[in-house]
């Protein structure tokens, strides 16, 4: 799979591998070019906690063997989970939202701006690459804590019998007048599904989509799949 000059190699053996890792080395010599060794990694993908690091010879150059990496923007693990990424992407939007904190904190600086930046700014960041997330209930409650957090800094305590509180959930979002960002996610995921829906059935993602994967289960409780998670927010 190849997105400009970044290439990945899916493999089932370390054979399968180095066979198509030599015939990429060898046209792109054809062609003047050379592979980046210092930039070129590989990722075990498996579900058990061994750890997996080190390093392995293929054509004279040293890959590294790494546990994560990032590929268009996106955090890969090992394990195939998609928690580290959307930790990653949580760390991210908090720190666009403490380099604006002055701006969010500023009395001088109306609300509606500041919504404006959140929304340019901060939430981009936070969800960026969700299409492929399917996210659990943990992970939802998470997301719309942080964004809750962001939004009580925008909508600040209002006083009520004398007393100061914060504003309750549904005031919040009745002011910002946008869904939950775990609902836009969701829409989006909607929307990308949609776009594979229309796709040539030659294309890879149509092709993934559509494929089953090999093997047998593990024990206990299956991990939700994407599909599964887009045609629950299709019917409700």
């Amino acid at each position: 799979m190849a997105y400009g000059y970044d290439i990945i190699i899916v493999f089932r053996s370390l054979r399968a591998m180095k066979e198509t890792y030599k015939e990429i080395k060898t046209i792109a010599k054809t062609t003047g070019l050379e592979v980046n060794v210092n930039r070129t990694k590989m990722l075990i993908h498996s579900r058990r906690n061994a750890r997996q690091t080190g390093e392995i010879n293929m054509e004279g150059d040293g890959i590294e063997i790494v546990e994560d990496f990032i590929y268009l923007g996106s955090k890969f693990h090992k394990d195939g989970e998609e928690n580290h990424e959307i930790t990653r992407r949580l760390r991210l939007a908090n720190n666009a939202y403490f380099s604006l904190l002055s701006v969010f904190r500023s009395k001088d600086i109306h609300r509606a701006i500041k919504t404006k930046i959140y929304k340019t700014m901060i939430r981009p960041a936070l969800y960026y690459g969700c299409e492929g997330w399917t996210l659990n209930k943990k992970e939802e409650s998470v997301i719309n804590s942080y964004e809750r957090k962001v939004l009580r800094s925008i909508y600040v305590p209002i006083k009520e019998n004398g007393i100061w509180r914060i504003r309750y959930n549904k005031e919040l979002y009745k002011l910002y007048k946008e869904p939950e960002i775990s609902r836009t996610i969701k829409l989006n995921r909607l929307q990308w599904a949609g776009h594979v829906q229309r796709m040539d059935k030659e294309r890879i993602p149509k092709k993934i989509l559509y494929s089953t994967i090999g093997g047998r289960r593990r024990a206990g409780k299956p991990r939700t799949r994407w599909i599964y998670a887009v045609e629950e927010d299709a019917k409700k």
